[in-house]
């Protein structure tokens, strides 16, 4: 299969192409506020096996329908309770999903064979008018191959799907860096299943009492479990090398990687390291990459995956990690850092 990238902005009429490929059962990758997603038509369970198969993902992992109106929950939800409507209002187009009761319209192929449906409506024009000019919902994981870090730019979906795809639709680089907040809204108490740009914080301000999963921050994830939303289960956002994640008191986690870093090069590995403006003179690795500032948490989030990705690039064997678990969006950022380190976590005292 011949993939075609095409710069978007420069060549608004392919909005219309891409629309036809989505009619007809097939998969474009497009961008949001968030990651790259690659869509397929939501209500086609044809085309939800194609996504499946294109990223090489687990068959009960769940997909995001991504919608352009609010009225479409009426479509897809058979119950839409007052919450949906208030956080929908409040947060909608945005980086939020909700779990919602499907209707027998949704393919148990696109919700991972569950009796519910993830929707959002993302906050990023190309992808409203994708939506729009093709008429379908769009059910869309990131566009990556499973397992992957996840695609803030149309290269890094041609990395992994290249040749596995009709269309793919460049808007640039993305805005936030890490896929949304999923809370589902089947119980009494709305739960955070996913923690995102959008906090517990802000969700509470609209809602009042919110829980989180205890599996988000999990160090210990349970085999068995049957994922309710997307990135529950499955080692996710996983560079080519080992990654290791330290905490502690700041100093001593420097020091404690420079040591790891000597006894990984005196057995021949390159090492590489994730850091922060302010601690980046004060590594020894082979590789260091600044992933952001602690001052302006939104650019560590924003440079988390493709940090990973340059990882690769780079043939590191072993990678190093400062914790960032810390501040408004550390929930987010830990749960992609410790499912990209299939959770391995050194505590220094």
């Amino acid at each position: 299969m011949n993939t075609k990238l095409v710069k978007i902005e420069e060549n608004p009429q392919f909005f219309s192409e891409a629309g036809e490929i989505l009619r007809a059962g097939g998969l474009v990758a497009f961008p949001t506020e968030t990651v790259y997603g690659l869509g397929g038509n939501a209500l086609d369970s044809l085309a939800a096996k194609k996504i499946y198969a294109a990223k090489g993902r687990p068959s009960d992992n769940p997909l995001i329908v991504h919608v352009a109106e609010m009225e479409s929950l009426y479509e897809l939800a058979s119950e839409v309770p007052q919450t949906a409507l208030r956080l929908a209002r409040r947060f909608w187009p945005g980086p939020l999903t909700m779990i919602l009761p499907k209707k027998a319209s949704v393919p148990d192929g696109t919700t991972g064979g569950l009796k519910t449906v993830a929707v959002r409506m993302p906050n990023h024009p190309v992808a409203l008018q994708l939506i729009r000019t093709s008429g379908v919902y769009i059910a869309a994981p990131s566009a990556n191959t499973s397992g992957r870090p996840s695609p803030t730019c149309a290269e890094h979906v041609m990395e992994d799907l290249n040749g596995k795809i009709e269309m793919i639709l460049d808007g640039g680089a993305v805005e936030i860096g890490i896929e949304s907040t999923i809370v589902d809204l089947t119980g009494e108490i709305p739960v955070i299943l996913r923690p995102g740009y959008i906090t517990k914080q802000m969700l509470e301000e609209v809602v009042g009492e919110v829980a989180v999963d205890p599996a988000v921050l999990t160090r210990h994830p349970d085999p068995g479990l049957r994922p309710k939303a997307p990135g529950m289960k499955y080692k996710h956002y996983a560079p080519k090398a080992e990654l290791i994640i330290l905490e502690g008191e700041p100093q001593a986690v420097i020091q404690r990687i420079n040591q790891e870093t000597k006894k990984a090069q005196e057995k021949g590995k390159k090492v590489g390291v994730i850091a922060t403006t302010k601690t980046k003179d004060s590594y020894d690795a082979d590789v260091i990459r600044v992933i952001g500032s602690r001052d302006e948490e939104e650019t560590i989030a924003r440079g988390l995956y493709g940090s990973l990705r340059e990882f690769d690039k780079d043939q590191v064997d072993l990678i190093f990690s400062e914790s960032f678990s810390d501040g408004i969006w550390g929930q987010a950022v830990m749960n992609r850092l410790l499912k990209a380190a299939g959770y391995q976590v050194i505590t220094v005292s």
